[in-house]
This record gives structure tokens, C-alpha cells and sequence, in this order.
């Protein structure tokens, strides 16, 4: 039996991994480490399941998780416990330090107290820690630069993302300085069911359903890639399976979009299956001030993956953007 430590299981991408893993893998046994912030998913964690363990606490204490090791000897890790959301992490920047950095960190060092008894003993290749990365560590591209690859040099631009590259640069020193068996997913924006809705396609789809002003950034004009998150866990499954020790994946589907263009297509929807009297739901669109610092688009070459492992997005923006409408108009 596999024994599974996943961070972060009970927010949003995490809850739809370890669905997908407990539903595929029914000899694996999965323990979820979530401190349960403001976007987590309280009653999916506390679900029962005779392969599931779900464990309340912060990646930053290194007790807990050296205990945790202890306790259940893991063989492997996936990491997607973070504070993720940029503007938080211009407010309050050393909250994104602590969890984002020093809880990779304490991650890494109880893995590596736990699996190897000295530097130079051979890596045991069903040891295996995934960093769940994002796309904004690169930094902003212009509307005709070609999405980054996998080489392309780190510049991230805001908090969130410098501290997300800090946890990679760490990962990294783990496999090099110890050979911890490590890979490493950089996936574009994610959306679907349960998402926090500060972030953009629920905030949308929420204010709008509630007649409310759909406030954009600007002149919504930041493009971003949009993956669906079942096509996101897929991935992070190959990766963590079949991906090559030290590598790093790209994770994208392709479908890059203005901010503006994703506010028209959720109202658009909702005119053809909610109608409202006498307007479109594209009247509430309202802009704002620019964020500080904001990047204005992200692209990602998946090419990597596609060609190494053999991943592909399953779900069009289109598709998926639909199914999430709809289920949201039956739950209203």
C-alpha cells in the first residue's frame, strides 16, 4: 500500500486531487495535512473513508509533521498547501513568506530526516515529493512573446510568486544537496467547482447570479491560460507516477483569455439559460484601478509533458466553463 502525505487537500485543487486519487487508487492511503484557512473545504475534509486520514494542522510545525512521518511512513509527498491568492500577498506579504517558504521547507526536511539515515544513502525511487508550482514564478510575457518552457529563467513579480519560486529553489537544493527524489508542476490559472470566489471565474459567475457589479482589474485586459482543475490533477497524477526525478513540467491547456473576454463568456452563458428581463448580465461589468504590479499575461509550453508523459487537457475552456454555469444555476 502506498501511504500518501498531501498538503492542502482540503482547499480547492487539493479536494478535487485527492477525490480523484481515493476514487483511482483504493490501496493508496492518503493523509491530508490542511491548517483549514478561509478557502478551504471543511466538509470534505471530515469525510470517512477507510483509506483516508484528514489531519488539522500547519505545514510550519515541523513537530507535526516529523510525527506525521513517523506515524504513518510516507511514501511520498504532493504539496499543494499555500496561500495562493496575489492580491493577499501584496497586503500581507510575510504571511506568504511563512506557509509558502518555511513550510516547504519544513516539508522537505522532515522527508528527508524520515527516508535517508545520511547524505550520501541511495535514493529509494518510491520516496518521491511533488512541489505543486504555479505559472506566475516566471513573470509577465508581452501579447507576442512565446509562452515560457521549462528552461526559461525564474522572475517572478508579486509575493505570491516570489515566494512560490523560494519553495522551488528549495526543492531543488533538496535533490541536489541530499538526491531527494523530487518533481516539480508549474500549472496555468485553474477554475471549477469550489473555488474561493476571490478568485476570478467564480467571482464572476457569484456577482452575477447575485446581480451584483463584476468588478475587473483595469481595463481587464491581463491575459491568462485557463485549465480546468480535473485536468490539472490528472496531470499532477502522471507527473507524480511517471515523471523523471530532478524534472519540471508545465501544466497548461492552451486557452489563454482576457480577463474581459472570461467576464462576456460567463454572462453570455447565463443570458442563454438565466435570462434576465430586459438586460444582459454584461452590464454589470465594471473596472477598476490596476493591481500593483500586475502581470500582464501568462503562457505556458506544455510541450514537456505532452510529448514526455504523455498528458493532454481533456476539457475545453468552453466545455468546461458550461458545466460549471449550469451547476451553479441548479444550485441557486
Amino acid at each position: 500500500m502506498q501511504k500518501l502525505l498531501v498538503t492542502g487537500g482540503a482547499g480547492f485543487i487539493g479536494s478535487h486531487f485527492i477525490q480523484l486519487f481515493l476514487k483511482k487508487y483504493p490501496d493508496y492511503y492518503i493523509v491530508n495535512l490542511d491548517k483549514l484557512t478561509y478557502a478551504s473545504r471543511l466538509s470534505f475534509a471530515l469525510q470517512k473513508k477507510p483509506n483516508y486520514y484528514f489531519v488539522e494542522g500547519d505545514i510550519t510545525n515541523l513537530l507535526l509533521v516529523s510525527e506525521l512521518f513517523q506515524k504513518f511512513n510516507f511514501d511520498g509527498v504532493i504539496h499543494l498547501a499555500a496561500e495562493s491568492h496575489v492580491d493577499r500577498s501584496i497586503v500581507d506579504p510575510l504571511l506568504f513568506v511563512k506557509t509558502n517558504i518555511e513550510g516547504t521547507s519544513v516539508l522537505l526536511h522532515a522527508a528527508y530526516s524520515h527516508w535517508f539515515k545520511a547524505p550520501n544513502q541511495p535514493r529509494n525511487p518510491q520516496h518521491r515529493f511533488l512541489y505543486v508550482c504555479t505559472d506566475e514564478v516566471y513573470g509577465a510575457l508581452n501579447g507576442h512573446n512565446r509562452p515560457f518552457t521549462e528552461t526559461a529563467t525564474l522572475a517572478p513579480g508579486n509575493p505570491y510568486s516570489a515566494s512560490k519560486a523560494a519553495g522551488e529553489y528549495l526543492v531543488k537544493s533538496y535533490a541536489h544537496t541530499y538526491g531527494l527524489h523530487t518533481v516539480i508542476t508549474r500549472s496555468t490559472n485553474n477554475y471549477g467547482r469550489h473555488q474561493y470566489p476571490e478568485k476570478l471565474i467564480p467571482m464572476v459567475l457569484e456577482n452575477a447570479l447575485q446581480e451584483q457589479p463584476i468588478t475587473l482589474h483595469g481595463d481587464g485586459s491581463s491575459i491568462r491560460d485557463w485549465l480546468h482543475v480535473e485536468d490539472h490533477c490528472r496531470a499532477i497524477d502522471c507527473v507524480f507516477h511517471t515523471g523523471q526525478s530532478g524534472q519540471s513540467y508545465n501544466i497548461g491547456a492552451n486557452e489563454e483569455r482576457t480577463n474581459l473576454e472570461i467576464a462576456w463568456m460567463i454572462c453570455q452563458i447565463l443570458d442563454r439559460w438565466k435570462p434576465l428581463r430586459g438586460r444582459s448580465y454584461t452590464s454589470f461589468i465594471r473596472f477598476t484601478a490596476e493591481r500593483v504590479g500586475q502581470d500582464r499575461r501568462y503562457a505556458l509550453d506544455c510541450t514537456k509533458i505532452k510529448k514526455a508523459l504523455g498528458w493532454v487537457p481533456s476539457i475545453t475552456l468552453q466545455e468546461g466553463m458550461q458545466r460549471l454555469v449550469r451547476r451553479q444555476i441548479e444550485q441557486n
